[in-house]
């Protein structure tokens, strides 16, 4: 396992983080800044980032969009701010988990096996193929018309649930369960902004046999149109 990247410009916050992943046996490495973040993320790629939102210099907002534009790299954001437009920017940009200080270490530690226990289970053998269509979630490589795209975690996640099972109706709940986690039932805004970016990346190429339908009042569906 890669090293988990974490960023804080707290120093005592930095040191609990660190000696509670050194105790889960995870190797680690410290960042201070936006910019020693960024840096440190070229140099090691990390598996997993917890992410502080107020940083000196580059924000943690900010570094999350830098890293998404090309990464899937799973990303806990932390933050003092308990409001819900942070939370909600926070997971619009891709962020993989929210939490919010005064937190509880041990919080911290379950959140990140959970979201290296979701990654895991989206771990199938083989890849999901629908027409011109590929999907290998283990590796977040998904394919159209001969086209790779650059698709983030999320979206990848997002379209192989759907995909999976074609015709089934999901709830936005649903699938905040089933690819968010299901703390973040109820953000209805971060599964229609990824559906809505989602589908710009797909109508990038011809794509007839499929598409992902709006249920109105209710939610999405995998729509397939193979003769």
């Amino acid at each position: 396992m890669n090293p988990i990247l974490i960023v804080d410009d707290n120093e005592q916050i930095l040191e609990i983080l660190t000696q509670y992943v050194k105790a889960e046996g995870w190797p680690y490495l410290t960042a201070r800044s936006g910019e020693e973040a960024l840096s440190v993320f070229d140099a090691v790629s990390p598996s997993l980032m917890l992410l502080d939102i107020m940083l000196p210099g580059i924000d943690g907002l900010e570094v999350c969009r830098r890293i998404r534009a090309f990464s899937n790299l799973p990303i806990l954001m932390i933050t003092a701010k308990d409001e819900d437009a942070d939370r909600i920017l926070g997971l619009d940009i891709g962020a993989d988990d929210y939490i919010v200080k005064p937190f509880s270490p041990g919080e911290v530690m379950a959140r990140i096996r959970a979201v290296i226990r979701r990654m895991n289970e989206h771990a199938p053998s083989e890849t999901l193929v629908i027409g011109s269509l590929s999907i290998h979630l283990p590796s977040l490589s998904v394919s159209l018309d001969g086209h790779k795209l650059s698709l983030t975690r999320k979206e990848t996640e997002l379209l192989y649930t759907l995909a999976s099972s074609p015709g089934r109706v999901f709830t936005r709940d649903n699938l905040l369960t089933l690819v968010w986690g299901y703390e973040h039932v109820g953000n209805y805004r971060a599964v229609d902004s990824h559906i809505k970016r989602l589908r710009q990346k797909l109508d990038a190429y011809p794509h007839s046999f499929f598409s992902i339908a709006t249920v109105w009042g209710t939610g999405y569906k995998f729509e397939r149109n193979l003769p």
